[in-house]
């Protein structure tokens, strides 16, 4: 907050500043363009503090995955990185601490760097640090690091989360995004021996199941010994598990690069959605023809899934919201397949399991439709039958 600060009490010197950034649904909560006059932000979500500002024209929405504008990020860069850091550890450098998704690419290529030293920030294993001479300008500061911590699952969700578990093997390197259901899934694998992790995140789920001596990353076939994250949300757990030895900080060029994740035997990837067709496109970025989040790890992690070793590719997620069925006939309009068709896998609600990947396209639409609440099973199927006339 002491960069906000900085600007709110000042923001003529942001005056036309375009912040560019990664800003997540539920983690991130400041609208930057209104800090400053004329000033715009682009990002790759759309939350819920920049709906507003989206719909003005003030934010500019970049429709890119994570390894997307990765490259995007390397390959135009920034004139100011504004970097939050640890301090400088036994190497005289200064750790990007839990986030070290985009900060270390940005910082590669930025003109300046402005560096906020937080001495609440953990120094990790991960991406090379910076050294003071490396920075143009820094701050010393003490700000507590911001706890999301995990709600125990109930409901459907728990039997969402049992269900897709039963997909989880032993020796499976595994992967969550953000999310309600990613962290029933992990709740129902304290069972599970020698699980490994790659993911563009940790949470205090996967504390949980490394400290119970489920994730040791023994069976890995690509960085072995070590849990690969990009960023920890989380709490006390996921904090104190990232200063551990085993744990190693990438940046999304690795995390979610397909060829690196393909690397990985038995690799398991495990997502949500908000609504899934009955062609297997999944819809995880816009609700009632809404923008309402972004595209983020969810396809390069189904695609990395697909070129791996027996890998897999879940998605799971309750049959209904609100009274409606989030299985479909259709992605509502306008149709953001966030996942497409082709690298569909297993879809899994608390009513079973559909495995698409082999799967014609009349026999996918029937795994699917029992997949939905029963009350929505008859018109699903009536609208599969007139679209496939149409056919």
């Amino acid at each position: 907050m002491t960069f906000v600060d900085a600007i709110r009490a000042d923001p003529e010197r942001a005056r036309g500043a375009d912040f560019l950034g990664v800003f997540v649904p539920g983690l991130n909560t400041i609208d930057y363009s209104t800090l400053a006059p004329d000033a715009r932000v682009t990002s790759t979500f759309v939350t819920p503090a920049l709906s507003k500002s989206f719909a003005a024209g003030r934010v500019k929405f970049l429709p890119k995955a994570y390894s997307g504008f990765a490259r995007s990020l390397a390959a135009n860069p920034v004139d100011i990185a504004v970097l939050r850091l640890s301090p400088p550890g036994p190497d005289g450098r200064m750790s990007f601490g839990i986030n070290q998704d985009y900060a270390p690419i940005a910082a590669a290529g930025a003109r300046r760097i402005v560096a906020f030293v937080d001495h609440a920030m953990p120094h990790v294993r991960g991406e090379r640090g910076l050294r003071e001479e490396d920075c143009d300008a820094i701050v010393e500061i003490e700000e507590q690091l911001v706890a999301f911590p995990s709600a125990a699952p109930g409901g459907a969700l728990a039997r969402v989360g049992a269900v897709a578990a039963t997909l989880i093997r032993d020796g499976d390197t595994i992967q969550i995004g953000i999310g309600k259901v990613q962290s029933a899934v992990l709740a129902n694998l304290f069972d599970r021996r020698n699980l490994g992790l790659h993911s563009g995140m940790i949470d205090d789920s996967v504390a949980a199941l490394a400290e119970k001596g489920v994730l040791t990353n023994a069976r890995k076939s690509a960085d072995r010994g070590l849990s690969v994250t990009g960023m920890a949300i989380g709490g006390t757990p996921a904090w104190e598990y990232s200063q551990h030895g085993s744990v190693l900080y990438r940046a999304a060029d690795y995390t979610h690069s397909s060829s690196v994740i393909a690397r990985q035997d038995n690799f398991v990837a495990i997502n949500s959605a908000i609504e899934v067709d009955l062609f297997g496109q999944c819809n995880a970025e816009t609700l009632s023809g809404r923008q309402i989040s972004g595209a983020g790890g969810f396809h390069d992690f189904q695609r990395g899934a697909a070129g791996a070793k027996c890998g897999r590719s879940i998605v799971a997620l309750p049959a209904t919201a609100g009274g409606a069925s989030r299985i479909v006939a259709r992605l509502g309009a306008p149709a953001i397949a966030t996942g497409p068709r082709n690298d569909a896998d297993y879809i899994v609600t608390e009513y079973g399991i559909a495995a698409l990947r082999d799967l014609d396209l009349d026999a996918r639409a029937e795994s699917l439709i029992m997949l939905a609440a029963p009350e929505f099973r008859g018109d699903l199927a009536d609208h599969w039958r007139e679209m496939r006339a149409a056919f």
